[in-house]
């Protein structure tokens, strides 16, 4: 009869990889993003009410927008963008402001995983946020009569476009996020957000502004809605926009780095 062995349980204890660290902290940023109400609000239901809405008057009041593609394939890819927005900028700086303020951030920067994963892990979250935010906002349109452009070159160009503009309004939150307190932060993403919405030229094309359309055009805002719509309606990179957007990530970040508190 053979004798079995029997092995001595030896823990090895440490940390987990930093790419599992960041996944982990992503996953449970984005499950809390669209729990929450208010964030869900901004993420979702209003792009989808500005997009039936803008559809609907648009079509019975006749809008000249002075391009001769439809309105609804003018809508849609600048409705996702303010979608892309509103996740990245305001939901971004809203929810890190008052984790600020009750401490969690200053917790989490004391865990296993590095600040820059932290930050790294709310980024990444925002991606998650936007594939729910691309299928429901692509099915409404879809539904009032959207033909987007097909081919691979479509979808090179909007991931472009939805990386700059990701990059570049994270950045800006996290830095409005990082020197204002709480209640402050949540007047001043809302008030941005509503005045981008209203004169940046993000959900309208630029021809929508006339004059005031030069100036739009290098606002972040502008940029990453005439990105996203030329991906849409021709199927190209616009490279133009995408390095507006990726002057206004770097600014962003350097702010960011720069003036960014902890507690």
């Amino acid at each position: 009869m053979s004798e079995v062995t029997t092995g001595t349980f030896t823990p090895k204890p440490g940390t987990a990889p930093i790419t599992r660290q960041v996944v982990a902290q992503a996953l449970m940023e984005a499950k809390l993003m669209l729990r929450n109400g208010e964030q869900l609000l901004l993420a979702v239901v209003i792009p989808v009410m500005v997009l039936i809405g803008g559809v609907t008057a648009g079509n019975a009041i006749d809008l000249d927008l002075g391009t001769d593609q439809s309105l609804v394939d003018l809508l849609t890819p600048g409705v996702l963008a303010l979608a892309i927005m509103s996740t990245s900028f305001t939901s971004l700086a809203i929810a890190t402001g008052f984790e600020r303020r009750y401490g969690v951030i200053k917790r989490l920067g004391a865990s296993p995983l590095p600040r820059i994963g932290l930050l790294a892990g709310k980024v990444l979250a925002l991606g998650c946020v936007q594939l729910v935010q691309l299928f429901v906002i692509g099915a409404v349109g879809q539904l009032l009569g959207w033909t987007p452009a097909a081919g691979f070159g479509t979808v090179l160009a909007f991931f472009l476009a939805i990386a700059t503009g990701t990059l570049a309004f994270a950045s800006l939150g996290l830095f409005v996020a990082g020197v204002l307190r709480a209640e402050a932060t949540l007047a001043a993403a809302n008030l941005i957000y509503l005045l981008l919405l209203a004169g940046g030229a993000v959900v309208l094309p630029l021809t929508a502004y006339g004059a005031f359309g030069d100036v739009a055009r290098w606002l972040p805002s502008g940029a990453l809605g005439e990105a996203v719509r030329t991906a849409f309606l021709d199927g190209v990179p616009a490279w133009r926009d995408l390095g507006v957007l990726l002057i206004w990530a770097l600014l962003g970040s350097t702010l960011t780095a720069r003036t960014f508190k902890w507690e």
